[in-house]
């Protein structure tokens, strides 16, 4: 693995990580009532064209992002569904 692909996976490692707080945050309160479904539905959509792109060129890098961004937008997906609204 030479430096540049390292850096590719640190830069992957950063993005996917920015979820976790969020996912975190609305397990812990059972509340999402702040984020919006088009934002979350983008982000899956974005993951899986990044995805099919990663596999394309075989980007390593890439790959490992999406898939864990994809999985943390698909547990707040299902969080937006199933929890219920307070007011």
């Amino acid at each position: 693995m030479n430096l540049v692909e390292l850096l590719g996976y640190f830069g992957a490692f950063l993005s996917a990580i920015t979820f976790i707080p969020q996912v975190w945050q609305a397990w812990k309160t059972k509340s999402v009532g702040d984020l919006s479904i088009w934002m979350i539905l983008i982000v899956i959509t974005s993951c899986v064209v990044w995805l099919v792109y990663a596999v394309n060129v075989k980007s390593g890098p890439v790959l490992a992002a999406n898939l864990i961004v994809l999985a943390l937008s698909l547990v707040l997906f299902y969080f937006k569904l199933t929890f219920k609204k307070q007011d």
